[in-house]
């Protein structure tokens, strides 16, 4: 069986304004989850990459969109890794319960996108792809889950590979 290597991986950006300061009784438990939750990504298959503060192993210390913002960003071979992980592991028993520790958004909250491969994107670009996808909907720029796009050249890259071997 022929295994394709990617060109392109996928960045992920998600955000949750808290309820409460970390240090709070009630976030006790979510602070709790960090570090088997981080974890588990690294060691999910697909994973490449996650964002985390100077000397830390989470990005709780991050705040570049507000003071009660927090900021996930990460980069995963394909889009069902990501899925994989969001979904079908022991996290999504942590995502059923954000909303003790994360207030409802009525707006997007998530941005996924392509990268070439070996690329680490930026808090900047980051924001910037969750704008784009507030502002004009989902794109091959910026997406979701829901609505997604395939990488760059998928098809052309496929077919090239299919041809050499």
């Amino acid at each position: 069986m022929l295994k394709r290597m990617s060109l392109h991986h996928l960045a992920q950006i998600n955000t949750g304004i808290l309820k409460a300061p970390l240090d709070d009784p009630s976030m006790a438990e979510f602070v709790a989850l960090l570090d088997p939750v981080n974890a588990l990504a690294d060691s999910s298959p697909g994973f490449v990459w996650r964002y985390t503060d100077e000397g830390s192993n989470d990005a709780t210390a991050a705040r570049p969109f507000g003071d009660d913002v927090l900021v996930n960003l990460s980069v995963w071979q394909d889009r069902e890794s990501l899925w994989n992980f969001t979904y079908r592991s022991d996290h999504l028993d942590a995502l059923r319960r954000r909303r003790e520790w994360f207030t409802r958004l009525s707006g997007m909250h998530a941005a996924l996108w392509w990268l070439p491969a070996g690329r680490v994107p930026t808090l900047q670009e980051a924001r910037s792809r969750l704008e784009m996808l507030r502002s004009r909907g989902p794109s091959p720029e910026a997406f979701t889950f829901s609505e997604s796009f395939p990488p760059p050249g998928a098809h052309e890259s496929t077919a090239s590979v299919s041809a050499r071997d």
